[in-house]
């Protein structure tokens, strides 16, 4: 057994205080700690093909992206998704307003099976984004029984992927633009946190 759930329902939900059980025992963030999380990233700019507006990223709409600026991505690259969310936020100067937020620039369509096919046969170490969740919030409706957050369930669940959220990329969006540049080393360890299922990152991106 490696990741233990709450006790009861009181002890569910988000937050490091709960108090629980809660807990991943082999397959703690320590481990990359431990290793180190750096490599190729890959910067894919959403806001600049898809704008501000709330956008689905299916398999479709990410291939275009990455056909019309010729983005290649290789088996170990971390994909970084800019989207504008977290300019956005910083941008309200403190006084963030939920209602434009919760519907603003693009996000990963975590209902489409091309796109998580394509994560999985890619290769990819981890995908990173500067908006809230990586993916669309809450999920698309469809038939049928489905996880609460589709793309989480794929990536973390079954691949064992990596997701990062609410980096601010504007900075890094810019020079890689000015300089006809896509790809740049990533830097981004987590902390050392035994048990622990996820951890803040400072990333680093040397160009």
């Amino acid at each position: 057994m490696d990741v233990v759930g709450p006790a009861d329902d009181v002890h569910a939900g988000c937050g490091c205080n709960s108090g629980g059980p809660s807990a991943a025992l082999k397959l703690g963030v320590e481990n990359l700690a431990q290793k180190g999380m750096q490599g190729r990233g890959v910067l894919v700019d959403l806001l600049r093909h898809y704008g501000p507006g709330r956008t689905l990223i299916g398999h479709a709409e990410l291939m275009h992206v990455l056909k019309t600026d010729g983005i290649s991505v290789e088996t170990g690259d971390m994909l970084v998704l800019r989207t504008g969310y977290a300019e956005a936020v910083v941008a309200m100067n403190g006084t963030p307003d939920a209602e434009t937020l919760h519907t603003y620039g693009a996000a990963l369509d975590g209902t489409d099976q091309a796109l998580l096919q394509w994560i999985t046969d890619s290769g990819i170490a981890a995908i990173c984004a500067d908006n809230y969740a990586v993916e669309a919030y809450p999920a698309r409706e469809k038939t049928g029984p489905r996880a609460m957050l589709p793309l989480h369930h794929h990536c973390l669940f079954k691949l064992g992927l990596p997701l990062a959220e609410l980096w601010y990329l504007k900075d890094l969006a810019d020079w890689l633009h000015a300089n006809g540049r896509h790809h740049f080393m990533l830097t981004a360890p987590p902390l050392r946190l035994p048990h622990a299922i996820g951890s803040p990152v400072t990333p680093i991106a040397t160009v």
